[in-house]
Parts: C-alpha cells; sequence; structure tokens
C-alpha cells in the first residue's frame, strides 16, 4: 500500500476522535462524574472497594468523606500484595505491569500498576489524541509519510512473581499496537537498550538514514541526542539529516530553557513543538492548539480530577476540591483516581489553570520541589521562566540548573543559590544573576516581598557548573536517560551539596 494512501486513512481515523473529544469540552463535569461513577462500581468488589464500602457510594461528598487521599508509602502494601500475585486487590481486572519509577530524585524505587485498561484507555488513548489534535490543526500534514524517532527510558522488562516491571516506555513498547511500531525509529530493540551512551550510538546509526517527520521524548535528553546527530554526521541543521521534519512531541520537564537551543537546529518558521503531560500514573493533558503553551485536561481517560489549593496544601486547613470548583491561576496539587486502583492519589504534581472553558492547564512544579523557605512560593514554572528571559537578554544557553536556599545563620539573612550549567557561559555572570533576580520578582509577589530592600533574602548566588556535572551527577546514580530528571528546586542543600562536592573533586 502506498504510503501516501496510510498517511491519508490514518490521518481519517485520527480525526474521528475529535467528536468525542467535543463530548467532554462540552460536559466536563458531568463526563468527570460518571467516570467516579463508573470507577467505583467495577471496583466495589476489590478488598479496597469492600474496606470503603464502594457500593453505597453514591455521591462525590461520599466518595470524598470516606476515602482517605493517599501517598505512594500509604498504598504500597496494598500495591504489594499485587506484585506478589494476589489480584482484585485495589483494581477488578488482573494487573500484570507495573511502571517503576523512582520520580526525579527519590532512591527508593515505586512500582505503579498498569491495568489493560489503563494501557489502552489512556496511554495509548492518549498518544492517539496527541496525533488527532495535531492533525486537525494541521491538515497538510505528511506525518504519516516518514516515521517518529521516540527517545524513550533505557531500563528493561523483569519478572516477579508472573507480574512484570520495568519502565513505563519499556512497558509501553512492548505492549505497543502494530500501528505505532510500523511509524516508529528506532526499533524496540534499540528503544529498550539498557546502557544509555551505547544506546544513543545505537539510534544515531539506526536513524540518521530514515525519513523521520517528528520525535518524541524528554526535552533536556533529547536535545543530547540531536546534538549527538549533528556531531556524528557534521551537520549545522536537524533538516539537513531530516528534510521533512514537522514536529516536536515534548514532556516531561518545561521546554522554557531548552526552546531557543532547538530554535538553532531547528531553523524553520514552521516547525511546530507540542507538549504533553504524562507519567507513570496515567496520561493528563495535551497542547491543543498551535503556538499554545496551554494543554487541555483530557477528561476521559479512566481518569478523576480533584485538586489540593497549593496555600492550604499539608496544613490543619487543606481542603480538597473538584474540577467544577477550581479558579484561574491558582497552584493546584493533583489528586487522582485512576482505571489503574489509584484512589485518591497524591502524584506530587503541581498545576494551574489558565482556562475553564474548556479546561487548560500549565504545569508548574512539584509539591516536593518547589522553595518556601521563607514564604517566598518560589515554583518550578517561576525559575524556568526566568532562566529563559536570562538566556534570551545576555545571549547564552544552559544545560540544566538546580536551586536550593542558603539558610538564616545567626543576623545573616537567607538567600537561593543556584547551580548552573551553561552550554554557552554569559559574558558577565554578574548581569546574567541580576537578569534572573529581576525577573524572578515580576513573576512571583511573594519572593519581590522577600527581596524588596533584601528585607528577608539576599541576592541570588550563583555557581558557574563545569562541564558535563549534571551528567555525571545522574550517571554516578544510574539515572542517564529516559524519564530521569534532574530536581530544579528543593527546600534542603542536599542536592546542591553533592553537585558541589563533585566540582571540587574534579577541580
Amino acid at each position: 500500500m502506498p504510503l501516501s494512501i496510510i498517511n491519508s486513512f490514518a490521518s481519517w481515523v485520527l480525526k474521528q476522535r475529535i467528536h468525542q473529544i467535543e463530548l467532554f469540552l462540552k460536559y466536563p463535569n458531568e463526563v468527570q462524574e460518571e467516570l467516579l461513577h463508573n470507577l467505583l462500581t467495577a471496583s466495589e468488589n476489590t478488598v479496597f472497594g469492600k474496606q470503603y464500602e464502594f457500593s453505597s457510594i453514591k455521591s462525590y461528598q461520599t466518595f470524598a468523606e470516606r476515602v482517605p487521599i493517599a501517598t505512594y508509602e500509604e498504598l504500597q502494601p496494598l500495591i504489594e500484595r499485587t506484585r506478589q500475585g494476589e489480584q482484585n486487590v485495589f483494581w477488578e481486572t488482573p494487573i500484570k505491569w507495573f511502571a517503576k519509577s523512582s520520580g526525579t530524585t527519590n532512591a527508593k524505587s515505586k512500582f505503579i500498576p498498569v491495568s489493560s485498561e489503563a494501557l489502552e484507555d489512556c496511554h495509548y488513548k492518549g498518544s492517539k489524541d496527541l496525533l488527532c489534535l495535531y492533525l486537525n490543526n494541521n491538515e497538510d500534514s505528511e506525518l504519516f509519510l516518514g516515521k517518529s524517532l521516540r527517545l524513550g527510558g533505557s531500563s528493561q522488562i523483569y519478572e516477579n512473581n508472573n507480574t512484570f516491571f520495568g519502565d513505563l516506555s519499556a512497558i509501553l513498547i512492548e505492549n505497543m499496537p502494530i500501528w505505532a511500531e510500523f511509524s516508529s525509529t528506532p526499533s524496540s530493540k534499540t528503544s529498550l537498550m539498557s546502557e544509555w551512551e551505547t544506546k544513543m550510538a545505537a539510534i544515531i546509526n539506526e536513524t540518521k538514514t530514515e525519513n523521520v517527520t517528528s520525535f518524541a521524548g524528554v526535552p533536556s535528553w533529547m536535545l543530547v541526542l540531536m546534538n549527538k546527530v549533528l556531531e556524528n554526521t557534521g551537520k549545522e541543521s536537524l533538516l539537513e539529516i531530516w528534510p521533512n521534519l514537522e514536529v516536536y512531541f515534548h514532556g516531561g520537564v518545561s521546554f522554557s530553557p531548552y526552546k531557543e537551543q532547538y530554535k538553532k537546529i531547528l531553523p524553520s518558521k514552521d516547525f511546530k513543538y507540542y507538549e504533553i503531560y504524562n507519567a507513570s500514573e496515567g496520561f493528563f493533558a495535551i497542547q491543543d492548539l498551535n503556538n499554545s503553551s496551554d494543554l487541555l485536561l483530557m477528561l476521559d481517560y479512566g481518569i478523576f480530577y480533584e485538586f489540593i489549593p497549593m496555600d492550604t496544601f499539608g496544613t490543619l486547613n487543606q481542603k480538597v476540591i473538584r474540577l467544577a470548583d477550581v479558579e484561574l491561576n491558582k497552584n493546584y496539587a493533583i489528586v487522582i483516581t485512576t482505571n489503574s486502583g489509584l484512589w485518591r492519589y497524591l502524584i506530587g504534581d503541581t498545576v494551574r489553570f489558565t482556562s475553564l472553558n474548556p479546561y487548560r492547564i500549565r504545569v508548574t512544579g512539584r509539591t516536593k520541589h518547589h522553595i518556601n523557605v521563607f514564604g517566598e512560593e518560589l515554583m518550578v514554572e517561576n525559575t524556568d521562566q526566568a532562566i529563559a528571559k536570562a538566556c534570551q537578554i545576555t545571549q547564552t544557553e544552559v544545560i540544566d540548573y538546580t536551586v536550593a536556599p542558603i539558610f538564616m545563620q545567626d543576623k545573616e539573612k537567607g538567600a537561593h543559590e543556584w547551580m548552573i550549567e551553561f552550554k554557552k557561559k554569559p559574558a558577565d555572570v554578574g548581569l546574567f544573576q541580576k537578569v534572573l533576580d529581576e525577573t524572578l520578582q515580576t513573576l512571583n509577589s511573594d519572593y519581590e516581598a522577600k527581596r524588596y530592600n533584601n528585607m528577608t533574602l539576599n541576592p541570588l548566588v550563583i555557581n558557574v557548573a563545569r562541564e558535563n556535572l549534571f551528567y555525571d551527577w545522574l550517571k554516578e546514580r544510574d539515572k542517564l536517560g529516559g524519564q530521569h530528571k534532574i530536581p530544579r528546586l528543593s527546600n534542603q542543600r542536599d542536592y546542591l551539596e553533592q553537585l558541589k562536592d563533585m566540582c571540587v573533586k574534579t577541580m
């Protein structure tokens, strides 16, 4: 069958989904209420369902009163029972797959249950909807005339008591439908290679002669791969290697610090960037418009959403609200109930709503990865935007960064200490520091108040990292590639001190 016919047919099939999306756009809260009812009904005879008497829950109010908010640690005993082979514990159908995740920083592994329903009706549905929305907005696209270069995790699949665990991307590749395998590169064998540096070389060799029309992966790691491709081929632009490139589907970390670097290696005003928001726990939101940073919250993936306003999070006055009650431009911690049996699960991400009709969000950070030592409530969204602005003004490029507090001692005021690795260093670090600090004040009124006349916070401090510091830090912890991320912000100094120590040892 000619590729042009395949392209046209695939586009037609994916666009049929638009009508279903329009349903939850029109009736978002009703769709969510019905979804919660279906999840409760499906699980009323599980161990968890019987414990909380799901069969008698007829309203959201009763659900919220009866079922507690849970962290992974609180759900772990039930998850462990299923990992040992027991079924019908927290979800009605057998769960054989677990996405192994250590989060951003924690050395202790999490095993997130992934049901067959979640694979089909959430993760793969999200991938199809991403293509659907992109094609709906770009009718002249020839995406399926070529292949998508995917960059996932490096973990292999492991068996335990007839259950299986591995990196989410490995699980998705292992269960991938034929249409996705046909349209992707590199091969599954290469994608699942466990040694990151060997894998990078294999990906380059396998993909540089393919007709790649899109690529998908975490911006930080994809940039490493793309630069190595240019180095390997001696080209200045990715478009010299893959002239039919048209879109980059990205997620996992903020794109802001990396966007200008991508524009340099993809010098085309027509090239598109589409963002997604997914995790081991589910596929949550998709950019649904060209040239927009807002993400459409997908409401029919078997996930029921609740939110905790960050100004009450972790306090005695903490309150939990449903989607119908959210407000614009407030930071919320996300709570999810899923078709994998995660009940009122606190995933650790924070978002703010940029639109209520339809519900669109931006990811602002992590509940554990913000700085509020001095009441400044600094979020990753603030620091990513400030870094991007400082880079633009000083003509510099940043590879990675992390921030920690300098605690008050005696009469000495506090401050924020940064470790920044530059690809292109600023000619004047002092100017970069000044722009960064001033931009943060314009973005965050709490930070501005603490910085006013150095009342609480002294000016921020910048350490210029040696070359490859963050890469070496991740490599030392066996966290190269895939979904592993540098912890941007912390209320403690552990990560910063480790990085400073590595700098000293290699000088």
